[in-house]
C-alpha cells in the first residue's frame, strides 16, 4: 500500500508539471535511475510511476532513449463556447432524436460512445455477487418481502456516511431510497412544482431530464453554462422574476454533457441566493464521486441551512447501473417525496438494496472508487489524445475534471444529428448536441463518452468518427 502511494504521488507531481506547461510535449524526462536517486525511491517505484503516466498517454518510452512527454491536454484544443439562452420558457419535444440514440444501444456490433456509464469491466462484479449471496442468506424472508418505504435502514446509514466526503452531516432518517436517480429527480420535481410552472436547468443538460420535465407538464428556462465553472448565477438571478421560476434543477458536479464543475464558493453563493428567494434547488449529484483530483467537490446540499436543497444521487454511474438504486435527501420536502413514492411504487427492490448495503458496509466501495477514478482519468486522456490525432484541427473540446463525457464543438457547417446518423451506419454511436437542449440548440455539437477502456476497437471508432466529421465540413 505504501509503494502504491509513493508511485502515484511521484506520477501526480510529474503530471502536474505537464498540465502547467513546465514540461512540454517532446521534453525528455529523467532516466528511471536518476528519478529513483533524486526522489529517494526504489527503481521499481520509479518504473511504476512512469508506467502509470504512460498508461494515461501522457508520456512515451523511446527505445534506447528514455521517456518523453507525449501529450498535454491543455495545449490541444480550445474549450467550447459558453451556451447562450433562449429568451422564453417552452415545452419539450425530443422523442424522435432520443429514440434514435437509444436504438440498438447494446448491440455488440456497435462501438458506443453514446452511453454515459461505466463499462461492466470496470465494475466489481465478483464482490457485488458475493454481497447478493450474503443478502439472500442473511434475510429471514430471502429478500422476498417489501422493503421499508423509505428504504433499507442499513443502506440509508451507509449513504449518510458517504455524505461526510462532501461536507454533509446526514442521518439515515434524512434519506429516501429510490429506483435510480431519475426517479429521485421526478419525485423531487413533483414535490416542489405543479403543471405549467417554469424551472431553471443548465443549457445544455442531460436529455433524460427533459423527458421527466415533459411528463410533468413543466416549462424549462435554460441558463447559460460555462464548460468549466457551471451556470451563470447572475443570469439566473435576473431570470427568476422574469420567467417566474419556481425551482431549479442543476448538475453542479461534472455536468452531463459539459463535464463542468462549479467551484465550491459559487455553490455557496447559489444556495444563499436561492434561499433568499425561497426557491428550491434540486441537485443531481450522480457524478460527484467520479472526480480526478485529490478531493471530492462539495455539494450544494452542504451549504443548505433552510432545507431547500433536494439532493439526489445514485449508484448507477459508480457501482451497479442495472440495480437501479438511487436516493433523495429532500430536506423540508421529505414527507411529500415519501408520499409520492408510496403512491408510485410502494417500495424499492429489496435484494438490490440489501446487496449494496452489505458491499458498502464492508469497506469495498472506496477501494473500488479509487480504481474507477484512475481508470476514467486515464481513458479521458487517451480519448482526448486520439481526438487530437484523428479529428479536424478546428474542433473544440471540454477538459473535464471528472465524470464520463466530452462535449465537442464542430465547425458551424457540421450537424450533430447528421453525424449521429452517418456514424450509426458505420457501427458507431454518439449523442448529437440537439438532444441536450429544449430548443434544439447545439446543432454543431455532440457528446462522446469515454466510459469504455481503451482498445483497438475504440481507436478505430474514433478514427472513423474523425473522417466522418470531415465529410460534414
Amino acid at each position: 500500500m505504501e509503494s502504491e502511494h509513493l508511485y502515484v504521488d511521484v506520477a501526480s507531481r510529474i503530471e502536474s508539471l505537464i498540465e502547467k506547461g513546465a514540461l512540454k510535449i517532446g521534453d525528455r524526462l529523467l532516466s528511471v535511475r536518476m528519478l529513483s536517486k533524486e526522489q529517494g525511491i526504489s527503481l521499481s517505484t520509479a518504473f511504476q510511476a512512469y508506467y502509470h503516466l504512460e498508461s494515461k498517454g501522457l508520456i512515451e518510452a523511446r527505445p534506447q532513449s528514455g521517456y518523453y512527454v507525449k501529450f498535454s491536454p491543455s495545449t490541444v484544443f480550445s474549450i467550447p463556447a459558453r451556451s447562450e439562452p433562449s429568451d422564453e420558457a417552452r415545452p419539450v419535444t425530443l422523442d424522435e432524436m432520443i429514440s434514435s440514440v437509444y436504438f440498438d444501444l447494446r448491440s455488440p456490433k456497435l462501438t458506443s460512445f453514446s452511453l454515459s456509464a461505466p463499462d461492466p469491466s470496470l465494475l466489481p462484479a465478483a464482490k457485488i455477487s458475493k454481497s447478493v449471496v450474503h443478502a439472500l442468506r442473511s434475510s429471514p424472508d430471502h429478500c422476498l418481502a417489501y422493503e421499508h418505504i423509505q428504504g433499507n435502514e442499513l443502506l440509508r446509514k451507509q449513504i449518510a456516511r458517504l455524505s461526510f466526503n462532501w461536507g454533509g452531516s446526514l442521518s439515515e432518517d434524512d434519506v429516501v431510497v429510490t429506483a435510480g436517480c431519475m426517479e429521485a429527480l421526478s419525485f423531487c420535481l413533483k414535490a416542489v412544482t405543479k403543471p405549467g410552472d417554469a424551472i431553471a436547468i443548465e443549457g445544455p443538460t442531460f436529455y433524460g431530464i427533459f423527458r421527466v420535465i415533459q411528463s410533468l407538464g413543466l416549462k424549462v428556462v435554460e441558463v447559460p453554462t460555462d464548460p468549466s465553472t457551471g451556470i451563470d448565477i447572475d443570469y439566473l438571478d435576473k431570470a427568476i422574476p422574469k420567467f417566474k421560476i419556481k425551482a431549479c434543477l442543476f448538475v453542479c458536479n461534472f455536468n452531463n454533457p459539459l463535464g463542468s464543475c462549479m467551484p465550491d464558493d459559487r455553490k455557496k453563493r447559489l444556495v444563499e441566493m436561492l434561499a433568499k428567494k425561497e426557491i428550491p434547488l434540486i441537485e443531481d449529484d450522480i457524478y460527484g464521486e467520479l472526480y480526478f483530483g485529490k478531493a471530492r467537490p462539495k455539494t450544494c446540499k452542504s451549504f443548505d441551512k433552510k432545507g431547500l436543497v433536494l439532493h439526489c444521487g445514485s449508484f448507477s454511474k459508480s457501482l451497479a447501473p442495472g440495480y437501479r438504486i438511487g436516493w433523495a435527501v429532500p430536506g423540508k420536502f421529505k414527507d411529500s417525496v415519501i408520499g409520492l413514492k408510496r403512491m408510485n411504487n410502494v417500495a424499492t427492490n429489496t435484494l438490490a438494496q440489501a446487496a449494496i448495503a452489505h458491499f458498502l458496509q464492508n469497506g469495498r466501495y472506496e477501494l473500488h472508487l479509487r480504481n474507477l477514478r484512475k481508470a476514467l482519468h486515464t481513458q479521458c486522456l487517451r480519448y482526448t489524445q486520439a481526438i487530437a490525432d484523428y479529428f479536424p484541427s478546428d474542433i473544440k473540446i471540454t477538459q473535464p475534471k471528472g465524470g464520463f463525457v466530452l462535449w465537442i464543438q464542430m465547425n458551424k457547417k457540421a450537424d450533430g444529428y447528421k453525424l449521429h446518423k452517418r456514424a450509426l451506419k458505420s457501427g458507431i454511436g454518439i449523442a448529437p448536441g440537439q438532444i441536450f437542449s429544449s430548443t434544439g440548440q447545439f446543432q454543431n455539437y455532440f457528446r462522446l463518452s469515454y466510459g469504455a477502456p481503451w482498445s483497438d476497437k475504440v481507436e478505430k471508432g474514433l478514427k472513423t468518427l474523425g473522417e466522418l466529421i470531415r465529410t460534414l465540413h
